[in-house]
């Protein structure tokens, strides 16, 4: 980090990271009694999930909170000076131009996959798991969804050899053992199946994009028949009929 030796001397890299999704903060919210800082989307998710305790060390956090966390704005205004080295090309940039600069990072989007619309690419009806669509909405997602897991797990093909019916670890054990060096862009067969999925959402190292974002399942940790918007609200209302 650099640009402001006064504000550097109290921070690191590590205190502009979110300890939940382990990307650059976006839009952070700070606990009042432990202090911990997270995105304002990942703490109320946590909320909804853990109830009274913060996400990281498990502190109390008071009703209010839960429903209002209170913006970090001390540590946004720091974003903004300092800068960070992108965590695949190491160029330098300023924190809240981070997320930003991952969109265009031809390095960032070889690991992780970004949205994109590639041309002349095209996608096959069933190189996205079982949803057996091209255009979604919100609602067509989750119908979606809750019909691949009806039975059970959801199954997915292999966009990268078509094989079919893996179940989520099955295909990142499949994918280790066979394509570990085959770098396509493709669309992620489980990340369209969530009820946000978006099909135009390429990958550009499938198997590198498996081993950092599908290590669990969503539905563990969240309910993914609800869209964002339920969730918030219901996370805001329940929040007011937990006791401190």
């Amino acid at each position: 980090m650099a640009e402001d030796p006064s504000a550097a001397a109290s921070y690191t890299e590590d205190d502009f990271y979110c300890p939940v999704c382990q990307e650059v903060l976006k839009t952070p919210v700070r606990t009042a009694a432990c202090q911990h800082v997270f995105c304002r989307k990942c703490f109320l998710t946590a909320m909804r999930e853990s109830g009274i305790h913060c996400p990281l060390c498990r502190g109390n956090v008071t009703r209010r909170e839960r429903a209002c966390p209170e913006r970090a704005l001390d540590l946004e205004n720091i974003m903004r000076k300092l800068s960070g080295s992108c965590r695949c090309c190491a160029k330098q940039i300023k924190f809240y131009r981070m997320r930003h600069h991952y969109k265009s990072c031809k390095k960032y989007q070889d690991e992780y996959g970004v949205s994109a619309i590639i041309p002349n690419f095209q996608l096959s009806q069933d190189s996205v798991g079982n949803s057996n669509r091209s255009e979604t909405s919100p609602s067509d997602n989750i119908e979606t969804y809750q019909e691949n897991t009806s039975s059970g797990h959801p199954t997915f093909k292999c966009p990268l050899c078509q094989e079919s019916n893996f179940t989520r670890q099955r295909l990142l054990d499949h994918c280790n053992s066979n394509h570990l060096f085959q770098i396509v862009p493709v669309t992620c067969p489980i990340c369209v199946s969530l009820p946000w999925g978006d099909p135009s959402q390429i990958t550009r190292n499938f198997v590198s994009h498996l081993n950092q974002r599908h290590q669990f399942d969503y539905g563990e940790f969240v309910n993914l028949q609800l869209d964002e918007e339920t969730q918030y609200q219901t996370a805001v209302e329940e929040s007011f009929q937990v006791n401190i």
